[in-house]
C-alpha cells in the first residue's frame, strides 16, 4: 500500500497543469495510456503530424502564455489568422453564418434579414434550439444554426441549455450583421492561433518537463475509488491518498466511486475522428477548417493540417458526430471511411488524390450535452465528493463543460493554491 498527498487521474492537459505545482509535497499520475498527454497527444506517420482532430492554441492569459514562451521557441511554431469558411449549397460562406448571410444568393440573404428583423420575440427561451429561433430568425437558424450544430452534438437542441457554448458561440445582432456587410469583421475569441510543427504534443512536453517520471503510473487503469477511505484500487495495488483530483470524464468517475447516475443527467455524444494522408496537395488549399452543416455529407467539420503548416502533400482531419450509444466495429468503422471518402470527392476537397496512410480515433465522450439539470446535479455531487472524499474534478469532462485548454490550466492551478491554503 502507498501514500501519497495528491493522487491525479488522467495525464492530460488538466492532470499536468495540476502536478506541475507541487514542489516538496508527494504525489502521483495515473494514466490509462502508454504515453502522457490525454487528447492532445501527437500521431506521427511518416511525414504526417496528426493530432486528436483540430487543436489551436490562443492564449489570453498574460501568466500561461509567458510559461509557454519560456518553454517553447518561436521557430518551433506557425501563427496563423484563422481561414474559416462553411460549404453551403455547393458554395462557401465566411464563418460565422450569421455575420455573412449577405453572402448567400439574393433571395436566400433576403429570407435571412427578413426573418431577423421580424423574428418573434420571447420573454425567455428555455434551451438552446429556442434561443437560436428567438435571437436570429427562422431562415439562419434553419439553413445553418441548427442543422450544423445536431450534426455537432449529434442530438435534438431542444435538450441543451441556453449557454451551452459559452462565450464560444459567436453571438451577433442586427446591427453586427449589417454593418459586416461592408465591415467585415469576422474576429472571435481565436481570430489568431499558435499551432506547433510538430503537433500539439509540444505543449504537453512543455508541461510535462516540470513532472517527475518516477511520480507517473502508464498503462494503469483505475478499478474502483473507496469514497470514505480515500483509497484507490489499480490494478493489484492500492492508493491512499490526501486529495485526489479528477480529471476523466465525470461519468466515469462516478462508476469508479459506485455512484449512479439514476435521472442520466449526464448526457454526451462520440467523435469519430479520420486523420488523412495524400499524395499531393488538395484542392482545398487555403482553408484551416471548414463546416458542413448538410446532412448530405457525413462529417460535420474537416481541417487542414497542410494548409497551417503549409505541408507540400494533403494532410486532414475529418469529424463525425455520433450519438453515444452507437456501437462501432472495425467494419463499420471502415464502411464510414469509404463514405467519408465519397464526400470528400463530392465536396471537391479531394479528385485523383491517393490515399498514403490514415487512422482513426473515437473520441467519447465527445461534446458534453449541458442542460440546467446536468449542469446543478454534477455541481451538487461536486460539493459531496470534496467534502466525504477529498475527490476535485477539474478539465472540460472532470467539470462535464466547454472549455477551452486555457480553462483547464486555469482550473488545475486556481485548484491547487485552494488546496494548499486549505493545509
Amino acid at each position: 500500500m502507498e501514500k501519497v498527498k495528491y493522487l491525479i487521474i488522467g495525464g492530460g492537459i488538466s492532470g499536468l497543469s495540476f502536478a506541475r505545482n507541487i514542489s516538496n509535497e508527494s504525489y502521483l499520475i495515473i494514466e490509462k495510456e502508454t504515453s502522457l498527454g490525454g487528447l492532445c497527444r501527437t500521431h506521427y506517420n511518416g511525414e504526417y503530424v496528426w493530432d486528436y482532430a483540430g487543436h489551436f492554441f490562443h492564449f489570453s492569459n498574460p501568466r500561461i502564455k509567458a510559461f509557454f514562451d519560456s518553454r517553447i521557441n518561436d521557430s518551433e511554431l506557425v501563427t496563423r489568422v484563422k481561414n474559416t469558411k462553411i460549404y453551403y449549397k455547393g458554395r462557401y460562406v465566411n464563418f460565422p453564418f450569421q455575420k455573412n448571410i449577405h453572402q448567400l444568393p439574393q433571395n436566400e440573404f433576403i429570407d435571412c434579414l427578413y426573418d431577423l428583423f421580424f423574428k418573434e420575440k420571447y420573454a425567455d427561451f428555455g434551451d438552446f434550439e429556442e434561443m437560436l429561433y428567438a435571437k436570429f430568425g427562422r431562415s439562419i437558424t434553419e439553413k445553418f444554426l441548427k442543422p450544423y450544430n445536431e450534426k455537432l452534438y449529434a442530438c435534438s437542441l431542444k435538450k441543451l441549455d441556453v449557454n451551452s457554448m459559452g462565450r464560444f458561440f459567436p453571438y451577433a445582432d442586427i446591427e453586427d450583421i449589417i454593418r459586416n456587410m461592408k465591415e467585415a469583421n469576422n474576429s472571435s475569441y481565436n481570430t489568431t492561433f499558435d499551432y506547433p510543427k510538430r503537433g500539439a504534443q509540444l505543449f504537453i512536453d512543455a508541461l510535462s518537463a516540470d513532472i517527475n517520471m518516477e511520480y507517473v503510473w502508464l498503462n494503469a487503469d483505475v478499478n474502483a475509488i473507496d469514497v470514505k477511505s480515500h483509497s484507490v484500487k489499480i490494478g493489484d495495488r492500492e492508493v491512499i491518498y490526501d486529495y485526489l483530483i479528477n480529471t476523466i470524464p465525470f461519468n466515469h468517475l462516478l462508476k469508479l466511486c459506485s455512484i449512479q447516475d439514476k435521472e442520466q443527467v449526464l448526457s454526451s455524444n462520440q467523435v469519430l475522428v479520420f486523420n488523412i494522408g495524400f499524395d499531393s496537395a488538395l484542392n482545398e488549399t487555403e482553408c484551416h477548417w471548414i463546416y458542413y452543416p448538410s446532412k448530405e455529407f457525413v462529417f460535420y467539420r474537416v481541417g487542414f493540417y497542410n494548409n497551417i503548416l503549409q505541408s507540400k502533400n494533403g494532410s486532414i482531419y475529418v469529424e463525425i458526430g455520433y450519438d453515444k450509444e452507437k456501437m462501432f466495429s472495425d467494419a463499420s468503422v471502415q464502411d464510414i471511411f469509404d463514405k467519408t471518402i465519397v464526400d470528400l470527392k463530392k465536396c471537391g476537397i479531394i479528385s485523383s488524390q491517393k490515399i498514403v496512410a490514415y487512422e482513426s480515433l473515437l473520441i467519447n465522450p465527445g461534446y458534453v450535452h449541458i442542460t440546467d439539470k446536468s449542469t446543478s446535479w454534477v455541481n451538487r455531487v461536486s460539493e459531496e465528493l470534496g467534502e466525504k472524499g477529498h475527490i476535485y474534478s477539474i478539465g472540460r469532462y472532470g467539470v462535464w463543460t466547454y472549455c477551452s485548454m486555457e480553462d483547464c490550466i486555469i482550473q488545475a492551478d486556481n485548484l491547487y493554491n485552494e488546496l494548499k491554503d486549505k493545509r
